[in-house]
């Protein structure tokens, strides 16, 4: 199958299994369809699938990334007054690298807001269906909301990831106050705690909190910093570790703080 084939087999396997939006037109044109298929994926409840889907699905995700272009984070220049750590402004889903971080909601299992902007919907959207699954079953066992300030960690699937570590953030609804950041930097800690655990020699983080939770960058991006640094002191830790922003004022942020 060419990648068109690949994507119009998805859209009709998933408009299939979702009967609700079987009277569903499927476009002509091919960012309209990928539009379509993303925001299928996005809806799909966690529920088991065929190992064809997988077989095609991920063949499909795959082959996008690498037409995206795979970044590999062993070969980002290192911040010049820390050689730990590396500023990166880019797409986290074409990081090649032990483990990305995801900014999660407490349900764990992904943005089901169809297309929706946030990095939760783009990580599960390449890492294909298999990862909100895998977070189902966490959830499952766990029995309740993941509280914020914890780390879970699943495989990566269809991302150049090996990992994927899932962090609940603060939602700030009003002042920043010191629960806030200290929820903030506990985030960073568990995600690291368990990266190191898992023997993870390079993680990449994203801006936890900052986007729909409202966290006020600046002040985001040094608990982010200072966190880091003093795990990777205390845990004498030869770690790398990846700053990753996407917007131009968070890249500006973060050059302040690190050179």
């Amino acid at each position: 199958m060419q990648q068109q084939e690949r994507c119009l087999w998805l859209i009709r396997e998933l408009l299939r299994e979702m009967p609700q939006f079987g009277g569903t037109e499927i476009p002509a044109l091919p960012p309209r369809r990928w539009q379509l298929l993303r925001s299928l994926m996005n809806v799909r409840p966690p529920m088991p699938v065929s190992e064809e889907f997988l077989r095609i699905q991920d063949e499909y995700l795959r082959t996008m990334t690498g037409e995206k272009g795979v970044v590999d984070a062993s070969s980002l220049p290192p911040c010049p007054r820390d050689g730990r750590l590396v500023l990166w402004q880019g797409d986290i889903t074409t990081l090649r690298c032990d483990a990305i971080v995801n900014a999660a909601n407490s349900g764990l299992l992904g943005c089901f807001s169809p297309c929706h902007g946030c990095i939760d919907n783009i990580i599960h959207t390449m890492a294909g269906v298999q990862l909100r699954l895998a977070c189902d079953r966490l959830m499952r066992q766990q029995g309740h909301e993941e509280p914020t300030g914890l780390a879970k960690i699943t495989p990566g699937f269809d991302l150049p990831a090996k990992y994927v570590l899932h962090t609940v953030g603060p939602i700030v609804d009003g002042p920043l106050t010191e629960e806030h950041e200290g929820l903030l930097a506990s985030c960073y800690r568990a995600c690291l705690d368990l990266a190191g655990e898992r023997g993870i020699t390079s993680v990449a983080f994203c801006c936890i909190s900052t986007g729909v939770f409202r966290f006020p960058a600046d002040r985001a991006a040094q608990i982010a910093v200072s966190t880091v640094r003093d795990w990777l002191d205390e845990k004498n830790s030869a770690m790398r570790v990846v700053f990753n922003v996407f917007k131009d004022s968070d890249l500006a942020i973060y050059r302040a703080l690190l050179g």
